[in-house]
Formats: structure tokens, sequence, C-alpha cells
């Protein structure tokens, strides 16, 4: 058997693999979409990168709205928080590692007051060395982290918002 005539054969195995696969029904896991049209975001800082990412997860399905008596479900943010502290440092007083945090305290309820989601703290966390030597670089992969952090955060929101049942 040549090499083309494998290549062949093993196209044709992953072809027929496929069909299998989308004829009994299997799908990639997809997120849910929201069971309400509209929500107000409120208590976000002015520029919270958290609530621009959280704007954005929203947006294909549900309109968000800025008056909270138009909206069929209201976020309150009560903290919406980045910290930075000091882990390791040497004995000269140089930091050598950093730990940063993405905190969001939060609840859901309907503009009549109904509780939604009871006040709820999703926290990330993770460590950050640091070398004075390659300070430029540290400083973009900090900004790549708090990115990636406060995503998994808009994330778990909104698993927490698809459950929501009207």
């Amino acid at each position: 058997m040549s090499s083309s005539d494998r290549r062949r054969a093993l196209g044709a195995i992953a072809a027929l693999g496929a069909l299998a696969l989308g004829g009994c029904g299997f799908q990639l896991r997809r997120p849910q979409k929201p069971s309400f049209e509209r929500i107000a975001l409120v208590g976000f800082k002015p520029k919270s990168t958290l609530a621009a990412a959280l704007r954005r997860a929203l947006e294909p399905d549900v309109r968000i709205v800025d008056v909270p008596a138009a909206a069929q479900v209201i976020l309150q943010v009560t903290e919406d928080k980045r910290e930075k502290s000091v882990v390791a440092s040497t004995s000269a007083a140089q930091v050598r590692e950093f730990e940063i945090r993405v905190r969001l305290h939060f609840s859901a309820h309907t503009p009549d007051g109904r509780e939604l989601i009871a006040p709820t703290e999703l926290l990330r966390e993770e460590d950050l060395s640091y070398s004075e030597t390659a300070a430029l670089a540290k400083q973009f992969e900090e900004a790549d982290l708090y990115r990636d952090m406060e995503n998994d955060i808009v994330i778990q929101v909104m698993r927490r918002l698809a459950a929501i049942r009207l």
C-alpha cells in the first residue's frame, strides 16, 4: 500500500468517524442562553474592565438597559476589585513574587426585589514572579493574567445568569 493510498484510507476513516459522531447527536458544549431579555448592570466602577467583558458576553443574547426598572434582572455589584500583594522578596527588599487577585461580589434580583442569586463572591488568584530586569515583560504578563482571570469570572457569572428561571 503506497503512502497516498494510506492517506486516503485514513481520511476516509476520519470522515466516517465524524459522520458517526454527528449522527449520534454529539455536539460540543455550548453556553446556555439566559431566560431573560433585559438586564441592568448596577454598581460597577465607571471604567471597569470586568463590566466591559461582561457586557460583551451578554450582548449577543440579552439587551443591557441603563434603567433598572426597565430590566427583568438587575445584577447588583457590591465589589469589583483588582488586588496585588507581595508574596516573596529578597533580603535586599527586592520583590520576587506577587499574588494578584480579581474579586467580584454580586447578587441578582428582579426590579420588585425578588432574589434570583444570593450575594456571591467570586475570587481568582494567581502568582506572578517578578524580575527588575524584565519589568516591561512582567507588566504585560500581569495585564494578560488579569484579563484571563476576569474572563474566567465572566464565564462563571454567565453560568449563574443562565440558571435563572423567571
